[in-house]
């Protein structure tokens, strides 16, 4: 598990997978998932290897979520909100080669 660093102490609810989860307010969509060891946040859809946030600054695209009902949001641009409905993208469906 993964420490806030800089944690208030303030936490909001938000729904991960259909579960509601507590997690600490202020920190992006990733930093929650890392805090809550719910990882990967994602399969490939090239390889359908398990993804899991890496770079935590929008530029290797592996964090990618579904957010409130969007598909491929990067978690680690979102910053977390009460009530946000958050989707780890698991279902491996492969691209399919010419």
């Amino acid at each position: 598990m993964f420490k806030i660093l800089g944690d208030t102490g303030e936490h909001l609810v938000v729904e991960l997978d259909g579960d509601e989860v507590t997690v600490p307010a202020g920190v992006s969509v990733a930093a929650a998932l890392l805090y809550l060891d719910r990882i990967p946040t994602r399969h490939s859809v090239v390889n359908g290897l398990p993804r899991a946030p890496y770079c935590m600054m929008g530029v290797c695209f592996e964090c990618l979520i579904e957010v409130d009902g969007v598909v491929d949001q990067r978690a680690c641009q979102l910053q977390v909100r009460a009530g946000q409905r958050l989707r780890r993208q698991l279902a491996t469906s492969k691209v399919e080669s010419a």
